[in-house]
């Protein structure tokens, strides 16, 4: 199992004790949270491999140098995606214990959490530039590492709808990533201003 994910029953993180291998994936299986064994191109450990891809992302855009108040707020955003993991992680059939209590005991995606996204974005779109054209990515390394973080969140919100559509879950955690592309966009045009990078625009040629 991904290693992100391994403990969450018994939130456990003791590294001295828990063993990074554990020859029970060699075989081409892990386990969800709950013990249910899946293939390990499962729609569902898809879903959730992405989001740990989409983490590591923003990690990259976190460790470059910019603002200190976009580093915080990438940091409170990488760790809602682990809680994001762990739903999609989560086999619903096992979702409730005999006791009724929930066995994912943390905190789940809120609705704070999208619109502290939506204040970010508009915070930052009072000091950018109307749209005009569509931008092509680049123009600065880490605006590159931001649009590159903004794809994977696409593919991450495809394939947890995807997954929602076989077994739904909270319908926050999809607004989140949704809600999150939409967040790195303009955080991708907002490193530009701030890094004096020139926003290129598409212009489709024209048929002579």
């Amino acid at each position: 199992m991904n290693l992100n994910l391994r403990n969450f029953e018994t939130l456990n993180f003791d590294t001295h004790r828990m063993k990074i291998y554990t020859k029970t994936g060699d075989k081409g299986k892990t386990a969800l949270f709950g013990g249910t064994k899946v293939p390990k191109h499962h729609i569902r450990i898809e879903s959730y491999g992405t989001v740990d891809e989409l983490n590591s992302h923003l990690g990259l855009v976190r460790d470059q140098d910019i603002d200190k108040h976009l580093k915080e707020i990438l940091t409170t955003i990488q760790n809602k995606l682990f809680t994001v993991g762990a739903i999609l992680a989560t086999d619903p059939k096992k979702a409730t214990l005999k006791s009724g209590k929930e066995r994912l005991n943390i905190p789940k995606i809120a609705n704070e959490d999208i619109e502290l996204l939506e204040h970010e974005m508009d915070n930052m779109n009072e000091a950018l530039p109307p749209m005009t054209h569509f931008i092509l990515p680049g123009g600065h390394q880490t605006v590159s590492f931001c649009h590159i973080a903004r794809c994977v969140c696409r593919r991450a919100e495809r394939l947890a709808v995807a997954l929602n559509d076989l077994e739904p879950f909270q319908p926050e955690t999809l607004m989140y990533l949704n809600r999150l592309s939409d967040y790195l966009f303009v955080l991708a045009r907002k490193l530009s201003k701030d890094l004096q990078a020139d926003e290129v625009k598409w212009i489709p040629e024209k048929n002579s």
